[in-house]
């Protein structure tokens, strides 16, 4: 692969911003930063411009008529293809509430694709970092999208079954911590290596609390699902703001939560522990219209996607710089921060820093290009450009 160096005053380091600089790309990954031009190499200007690891995104189903639970390796790479030119260049596959055999299908599938793409030297698009489960270890009141026939207690056993699936892909299991052996599936799970989320629950304070002190690390995309804060009971809300090392989940596309709610999230945990997340659907990027979220139908307009049975929200069709613009323009972090929110931050809830989320010597050079209003401008994946 060529050589290259980017040169831009706004690099976004695990340090800080580095003032300016020459970042050296070489065969593929990030080498060093240099000060002086460095020679013999072509020079890529993009001064003035953010230039920021890919962004991660650990929480999203599909994307342009393509879904996780499609079970279709080719989908699965299709979504890789389309994230890859808004900017994400790592993703979680994320499953939605199915009978067992179906969650299997759709872990495999993935694995599948994995394993297709890796053989194929053409291949350029949003990197598979593992499979989050988001179900179906949930409760009905807040199910949301969450298909109730398949709804159960935490298993295991099911966990242990699909993740042979899945050829050891996932890396991130939700569920309600009101349902019967749920600190015991949390704690068996952790130690399997894999991050639990709590969240489409009713819980207590009391009950989400002791799902923390099991091990749960993350609040699934916090205030939606779960029951709203109360000053008597806070419930999921309440702790998602005081755990101190919980990560909280954020839809930042303006419908799903309110601009001030937002703000008082990232107020009460610092931004270091707010994931920035799309949960995006297959209809993402896609037109107004009827679709499917597994075997419920939606209807997607202005923006959002609404069950047609009792009209809840579905989901989004938010990209992830849309979310990084979104959360800067509305003056609650720095522009800084909020490609933080996105890249190194997902990457740390899920134990996936190790590999993406951060511009480091010797990693894969996937970088996600900003104007300086936050816009996308381009996308790299292992050094090559993504076609726009």
């Amino acid at each position: 692969m060529a050589t290259f160096a980017i040169k831009s005053d706004k690099l976004v380091l695990p340090s800080g911003i580095d003032g300016f600089g020459y970042l050296l790309v070489e065969d593929g990954v990030f080498g060093r930063v240099v000060v002086d031009e460095p020679q013999g190499v072509r020079i890529v200007d993009r001064m003035g411009c953010w230039v920021a690891p890919g962004l991660v995104d650990t929480h999203i189903h599909g994307f342009m008529d393509h879904d996780v639970m499609d079970c279709d390796p080719a989908g699965v790479t299709a979504i890789c293809e389309g994230l890859a030119k808004h900017g994400t260049t790592s993703w979680l596959a994320t499953t939605l509430t199915a009978s067992a055999q179906k969650t299997a299908e759709a872990c495999a599938s993935v694995r599948e694709a994995v394993a297709a793409q890796a053989a194929d030297p053409d291949f350029v698009g949003t990197k598979t970092q593992g499979i989050f489960l988001e179900g179906p270890f949930f409760t009905e009141e807040h199910k949301g999208a969450q298909n109730p026939r398949y709804l159960v207690d935490p298993s295991i056993e099911l966990l242990e079954q699909w993740q042979e699936a899945a050829g050891g892909l996932i890396v991130k299991s939700a569920l309600a911590p009101e349902r019967k052996g749920a600190e015991d599936y949390i704690a068996a799970a952790t130690s399997a290596g894999v991050r639990c989320a709590i969240g489409h629950c009713s819980a207590t304070y009391g009950q989400a609390a002791a799902s923390v002190l099991a091990g749960a690390k993350i609040v699934v995309h916090t205030f939606n699902g779960m029951a709203d804060m109360g000053h008597r009971e806070p419930g999921l809300v309440g702790c998602a703001m005081t755990s101190q090392g919980v990560y909280a989940e954020l839809i930042c596309d303006g419908l799903h939560v309110d601009p001030v709610a937002c703000e008082t999230l990232v107020r009460a945990k610092g931004w270091e522990h707010v994931v920035l997340v799309t949960d995006c659907l297959s209809c993402g990027g896609l037109p107004d219209g009827d679709y499917y979220i597994g075997e419920l139908p939606i209807e997607l307009r202005d923006g959002a996607a609404f069950l047609k049975e009792g009209g809840n929200f579905a989901g989004s069709v938010l990209t992830l710089d849309r979310a990084v613009r979104n959360v800067a323009d509305w003056g609650i972090v720095t522009a800084e921060q909020a490609i933080r929110m996105a890249t190194e931050v997902p990457a740390r809830s899920c134990g996936i820093a190790d590999r993406c989320g951060s511009i480091l010597p010797g990693r894969a050079a996937d970088l996600a290009v900003f104007d300086s209003d936050l816009r996308l401008v381009e996308t790299y994946v292992d050094g090559r450009l993504v076609d726009a």
